[in-house]
């Protein structure tokens, strides 16, 4: 994405066993294992997610749902970060799944592993146990291009939430997002590269591809391709409300001295005007 309107996120070292730095190419990188390395950062927001979900419940959260959970790397960190943590991940595809069992479940012990549940199902009619939170991150859930798809999944949502639960999501804007652009960014043994290829004005559909390139010259192309909708933070709030929660809480990114953001969110009202920017929206059952 670009710099200003992403989350530059990092995989922690913490998250396993590190070894010396990757010797990466085309031929050889995993993409899933690419994709964690330059754009997860679980740790930070877990911390975001039980620092705000104190705040309003005055307890920390213990059970999460993680939709369109891919490789499950949120997920599985959930349940390392506290012993009473239970985690569910939700998403369709079978073989991005197996890789999350194959290399991210791998590196829980079996008390841990017990108290993940990765489900391949559709996140608007899956059946699950209630959850504290429920977290839609990396714009996952901008798949859904129409109002009333995004409002059955928001819906599905509320129905899935205990009674004091609360659902997360995060969003990106700014006049950058709808321009057509590439943006590279250097990762420890790789680039990654935000490609938007594609704006439509009339229905804010963009299309958009993840390449990474490495130091041997070779490319891995379209890694990843998001075919979305680019929706506004007030459209998303008006979805939330029909759906039937009952408030939505926008949370800004603060900036640092040199106008940069500083990886902080808090509630606001007010938004800058900027080339891009990141935000989350909590909304409370």
């Amino acid at each position: 994405m670009p710099k200003n309107a992403v989350k530059e996120k990092r995989a922690s070292k913490k998250s396993r066993k590190s070894g010396r730095k990757a010797a990466y190419t085309a031929a050889s990188a995993d993409k899933h294992h690419l994709y964690e390395r330059s754009v997860q950062s679980p740790e930070a927001e877990i911390q975001f997610i039980d620092r705000t979900f104190r705040s309003l419940r005055g307890r920390l959260p213990d059970v999460l749902r993680e939709d369109f959970c891919g490789t499950a790397f949120m997920a599985c960190t959930w349940v390392r970060s506290r012993k009473s943590n239970h985690s569910i991940g939700v998403d369709l595809d079978q073989p991005t799944l197996e890789w999350a069992i194959a290399h991210n479940l791998s590196w829980l012990n079996d008390e841990e592993r017990s108290r993940v549940e990765l489900i391949r199902d559709d996140v608007t009619t899956v059946r699950a146990p209630h959850a504290d939170v429920i977290a839609a991150f990396n714009f996952s859930y901008y798949i859904f291009k129409t109002r009333p798809q995004l409002l059955t999944y928001f819906k599905a949502v509320r129905r899935g939430l205990k009674k004091d639960g609360l659902f997360y999501l995060d969003c990106y804007g700014g006049y950058e997002a709808q321009d057509v652009m590439k943006e590279p960014r250097k990762c420890a043994g790789f680039t990654y590269v935000w490609d938007q290829a594609h704006y439509n004005p009339i229905t804010s559909e963009t299309l958009c591809h993840i390449h990474f390139k490495f130091p041997d010259g070779t490319k891995m192309k379209k890694a990843f391709t998001y075919d979305w909708r680019l929706w506004s933070i007030t459209e998303i709030r008006e979805l939330l409300e029909e759906a039937g929660f009952a408030s939505s809480t926008v949370y800004w990114e603060g900036t640092d001295e040199d106008g940069e953001g500083n990886g902080v969110f808090r509630p606001s009202t007010k938004g800058e005007v900027c080339a891009g920017w990141v935000s989350y929206i909590i909304a409370q059952r």
